[in-house]
């Protein structure tokens, strides 16, 4: 007889089987589409209006997108929606430079080389990591990381959706973790400036986008320990032996390969260089102005390409050094290869922009986002269980809107204010809202990359459902969000500046 599951595992396998009897993703985004057109035109009528968080004295009522004027935006936005969905570029472009880098070869020799390098007990470890660093590149991690991961994975013998999971958790769960000063911090430090200065302008004045440095470096060390801690005491466990298809198989370097990484690092270093040097010198023509040149600047919006640009270079040396790469023809072949791989994921696309858009344009989610904010302050709650209760409704209207900066400008107009009132510093409200942010990214169907990683994790399991992504990534979810959440209690108890100049209580 097998070993009897607990009651977690077991709980994992009934959210599995449920969310498995959803509809494909496809199917489900267009279902999704459909009950927010059903919806608007119910609640409409209804005359549920609130005011603007970010315009005082507008208010906002639910629209009804079937009504006249509604089916003419179905019409006339549908390509528009379809075009405009937020990963739908960022995934396409990042794809061309990395399509070169894997079907030259140059990704596999990469991955071999460092299995037969490092310690197989570092390889959770330094997924995880990668993961949460690559915030550092806005979204190009959700994009990188999980295929290569599973790769990797796939490699050494382990299931290749552990290393997917350890990926995407590190991705996403700590997409508010770094070491260094990302695009985020610049994007959610304004709003809250703004919203401090509701109350106090020249407190506002006094803030920096660098508000919770501190405390997102230490976070980077915690969630890599719980990430990598998840996926082998839990997921891994839970997911057995990988009996698929796809195997990836450990083979020695060969001298032309070892001559062909060799090259890539060359132009990977020079090209770096050369980048830098459109960045850093004064007056270069990708450097911003103001306190933060780097982050608020040209380069920091030019992230994706960069990053194609980083993969397409090295990886068009090594084809051209093994040989794999003969003549232009050759990448253009491998370049059409690389986007036909992604024609699932382009349909998806087209459902949910869709989804996304006309959940956006009846305003229900904003209905929804000052509704639970409204709960919140006349709950009549201080102190520590405060700030509980905010990351709980955080992270539980974060399942329904993906967009952090979009959630965000809808609640720090809010919450700020609310927080400051009772005592809390803005920074602080800022960080409990990432916590809660990030750590319910992994488990939301409709946070905007998770289709993507459902088309990644079916090159390894056909079957692979929402419903399996969501148990396989709900530990992670429920991890973080707890040792998160206690880090963040024990900061204020020992009253521990979250960054330069940010203290905990706003007097």
């Amino acid at each position: 007889m097998g070993k009897k599951k607990g009651v977690f595992q077991r709980s994992l396998d009934g959210i599995e089987v449920v969310g498995n009897k959803l509809p494909h993703p496809v199917t489900l985004f267009a279902i999704l589409a459909l009950i927010v057109l059903l919806l608007s035109a119910a609640l409409s009528p209804l005359g549920i209006s609130v005011e603007h968080p970010g315009e005082e004295g507008k208010m906002v009522e639910i629209k009804n997108l079937l009504n006249a004027e509604g089916i003419q935006y179905i019409f006339t936005s549908m390509t528009d929606n379809f075009i405009g969905f937020a990963p739908l570029g960022v995934v396409l472009v990042t794809m061309l430079g990395i399509g070169i880098a894997e079907r030259s070869g140059l990704i596999s020799a990469l991955l071999r080389g460092f299995v037969l390098s490092v310690p197989n007990r570092f390889i959770t470890l330094g997924l995880v990591f990668a993961g949460i660093m690559s915030s550092v590149a806005s979204d190009a991690g959700y994009v990188v990381l999980p295929p290569l991961g599973a790769l990797l994975f796939a490699a050494i013998g382990r299931h290749p959706l552990a290393g997917l999971a350890a990926a995407f958790a590190g991705v996403s769960g700590g997409f508010s973790a770094n070491l260094f000063l990302s695009g985020t911090d610049a994007l959610l430090g304004e709003l809250t400036i703004a919203g401090a200065a509701v109350i106090d302008p020249a407190y506002a004045e006094s803030m920096s986008i660098a508000m919770n440095w501190w405390f997102i470096i230490v976070s980077v060390f915690v969630l890599t320990i719980i990430g990598t801690w998840v996926t082998e005491r839990v997921v891994e466990p839970r997911l057995g032996e990988y009996k698929g298809e796809y195997r990836e198989k450990i083979e020695k370097l060969t001298s032309i390969e070892k001559k062909g990484l060799i090259w890539s690092v060359v132009s990977i270093i020079i090209a770096v260089i050369l980048t830098a040097l459109l960045i850093v010198p004064e007056g270069a023509p990708m450097r911003g102005t103001g306190d933060q040149p780097i982050i608020d600047s040209p380069f920091m919006d030019s992230l994706v390409p960069i990053i194609a640009i980083l993969f397409f270079i090295p990886g068009l040396v090594y084809g051209k050094v093994t040989k794999a790469i003969k003549n232009d023809k050759d990448v253009a072949g491998q370049l059409s290869g690389t986007m036909a791989s992604m024609g699932m994921f382009i349909v998806l696309a087209f459902t949910a922009g869709q989804f996304v858009a006309y959940f956006n344009e009846s305003n229900m989610g904003l209905v929804l986002g000052v509704y639970g904010a409204e709960f919140l302050q006349n709950i009549n709650l201080t102190g520590i269980p405060l700030v509980l209760v905010f990351i709980v409704l955080a992270a539980f209207i974060n399942i329904f809107i993906g967009s952090a900066s979009a959630k965000w400008a809808m609640m720090a107009p809010i919450f700020v204010p609310i927080m400051m009132q009772l005592g809390y510093s803005p920074e602080l409200t800022q960080m409990a809202y990432r916590i809660a942010d990030s750590s319910t990214n992994i488990i939301s169907p409709l946070m905007t990359y998770f289709a993507i990683i459902i088309a990644f994790a079916q090159k390894y399991d056909k079957k692979m459902g929402i419903g399996t992504l969501i148990s396989t990534m709900l530990p992670y979810s429920i991890f973080f969000l707890i040792g998160w959440t206690i880090m963040l209690v024990v900061w204020m108890l020992l009253g521990i500046e979250l960054g330069p100049g940010a203290p905990i209580l706003y007097n």
